[in-house]
């Protein structure tokens, strides 16, 4: 081989810093931020704010929410009715400037009753919805974190409660009770909670073994610090969405049992209740169940597609 032809590779001293400048990059820009940092809570809202249906249905919730407390009293104010005032010389009347959802057959206008019904609906649901979560999360939490003998026995009682058919220690509960505004709550709550605590359950026993769990147990942290302060706050994500499918779910019991005579006693009524009353007569006098049935259904298809879009912001496998 010709000494000529081989190709002499340069001295180490002669390569100088400029030979391993990355071409085409710029070390300042390489080191600029593109994106802002922003929480998992944050980019969850985003999630949420870029679903157009999920946002309607809040926005119909956040209104009928505000109707039904204001509502009553708007018409109060510009017609002097209120929600017990009839008129017998009035019944059955069709919706008027004087009566928007026309009168029922006391005379007594649908309006306000109807208004006033969603106010007692949203009352049961939310209430009902509180109470399984408060309960839900505390047994579900224990039965999660402690796990061997007393998950078994725990999740036993829950599964031979939930067992009993609902229906029947609901109307059993009412028949025993007065029936009232509390003892609906009551007999909601008696076996909602179960589903609850079994997704509270599954997401702690997961947790529960994580790095963090682990290094916040080598520093000293007790059962009740790593139960409460770590392990709930990192489920707190489908505790969410299923407190918010419950709502509905109460709803829609409340206004079951308010349709066979068990919910809410006269003169207070539901939108269940309002129904009952409204059906011997449909036929004839549509407007007295069409309202209500209406909103009730708005109530629950707003916080159903609510839901699920407050799922979908809250899953981190649906990250793109």
């Amino acid at each position: 081989m010709d000494a000529n032809s081989v190709k002499v590779m340069p001295a180490p001293a002669d390569l100088t810093p400029e030979d391993f400048r990355k071409i085409g990059t710029d070390e300042k820009e390489a080191e600029v931020i593109q994106r802002e940092s922003i929480s998992a809570w944050r980019d969850a809202w985003y999630r949420l704010c870029s679903n157009k249906m999920a946002m309607t249905a809040l926005v119909v919730l956040v209104i009928i929410s505000l109707a039904a407390i204001v509502a009553p009293w708007i018409v109060e104010k510009i017609n002097g009715l209120n929600y017990y005032s009839n008129d017998l010389m009035s019944t059955n009347k069709g919706p008027s400037a004087q009566h928007w959802f026309g009168t029922d057959d006391l005379g007594r206008d649908m309006f306000v009753r109807t208004w006033m019904g969603a106010r007692i609906s949203l009352i049961v649901g939310l209430a009902a919805a509180c109470i399984d979560l408060l309960i839900g999360v505390i047994y579900g939490g224990i039965m999660g974190y402690f796990g061997g003998r007393v998950d078994e026995i725990m999740n036993k009682f829950s599964e031979i409660l939930y067992a009993i058919p609902y229906l029947l220690v609901t109307i059993l509960l009412l028949v025993v009770l007065e029936p009232s505004l509390g003892t609906i709550i009551l007999a909601l709550t008696i076996t909602g909670w179960i589903n609850m605590s079994w997704i509270v359950r599954g997401e702690i026993m997961q947790l529960k073994n994580r790095e963090f769990v682990l290094a916040s147990r080598s520093m000293g942290a007790g059962s009740g610090r790593l139960l409460f302060r770590h392990l709930l706050p990192n489920a707190v994500g489908p505790i969410i969405v299923t407190v918010t499918l419950s709502v509905p779910k109460a709803i829609f019991a409340e206004a079951f049992l308010s349709f066979l005579g068990l919910g809410v006693q006269a003169p207070i009524a539901s939108l269940g209740s309002m129904i009952n009353d409204a059906l011997t007569g449909w036929l004839y006098y549509p407007w007295r169940m069409l309202f209500p049935a209406i909103l009730i259904s708005l109530i629950m298809l707003a916080f159903n597609i609510f839901g699920d879009g407050l799922r979908d912001a809250l899953d981190p496998k649906l990250k793109k």
